[in-house]
């Protein structure tokens, strides 16, 4: 998925999250901050970007309206080489920054490397195109590891083939923690077919008791999402249609 515009960088205007030439007056609360990330993580509400009428040039301190360079003929300071007047982004560092009216947002990555899916509603990379399950209004949801807003992230994300948006970073966390099923719907986020033939050794070879060696239950598969009738065993219950064992009774 294409990220959100942002980066970090030092030695420059600005601050540690955009290299720009001027600062925000903030609407809602009338202060003035470098970007909406510094407001937010100093205010107890979030800056709206888009409702962001004035800025202060960072040369020459005067406020004046949204525009793309400092309307003082003395100073004539550029706020930043991107500007989006829409959504009231400066930045001097290059990321091929793109606006997506869709999206409502700017991008980072070059249009021409994204496609915006009118179901997931978001942009993504073209490899993906054709290539992904869609899921309604895929990034308009948290990360459901660490709870943040996906739409307006600016932290790269993953797609598993169930299509539950998620964080790069937090997906890693996952399997760094033993976890391999997505957060949302339990289905396998990886090729398992290597670790349920083990479990297949490792049932062949524990015996289960007498008393439960004929024993049947029911169980419904959660990555091929059908339902079957299997042996019980202690170490897992095998889905009858795809093999594996990421099921429940």
């Amino acid at each position: 998925m294409a990220g959100e515009e942002g980066a970090q960088a030092t030695d420059h205007l600005g601050c540690e999250h955009y290299n720009r030439n001027c600062a925000l007056i903030a609407p809602c609360c009338k202060k003035q901050y470098t970007c909406r990330i510094c407001h937010d993580e100093k205010e107890m509400h979030e800056l709206d970007r888009h409702q962001v009428c004035h800025v202060v040039c960072l040369k020459c301190n005067l406020e004046q309206e949204v525009a793309g360079c400092c309307k003082d003929k003395n100073c004539g300071n550029e706020f930043g080489k991107y500007f989006c007047e829409r959504c009231r982004l400066f930045d001097n560092d290059d990321k091929n920054q793109f606006h997506c009216d869709k999206c409502g947002i700017c991008r980072v990555g070059g249009r021409e490397n994204f496609f915006h899916c009118d179901k997931c509603n978001v942009c993504l990379a073209l490899l993906l195109k054709d290539n992904h399950k869609c899921v309604a209004n895929m990034s308009h949801d948290a990360c459901p590891v660490c709870l943040e807003d996906l739409h307006s992230s600016r932290k790269q994300m993953h797609i598993p083939p169930c299509g539950h948006l998620l964080h790069l970073a937090c997906y890693k966390d996952l399997f760094k923690a033993g976890h391999f099923a997505c957060p949302n719907c339990n289905q396998s986020m990886i090729n398992m077919t290597d670790v349920w033939k083990e479990v297949d050794r490792e049932v062949s070879e524990t015996e289960m008791p007498e008393e439960y060696r004929n024993v049947t239950v029911d169980i419904i598969c959660r990555d091929c999402q059908k339902k079957s009738q299997t042996k019980f065993h202690v170490l897992g219950l095998k889905c009858e249609h795809c093999g594996s064992y990421n099921t429940a009774r």
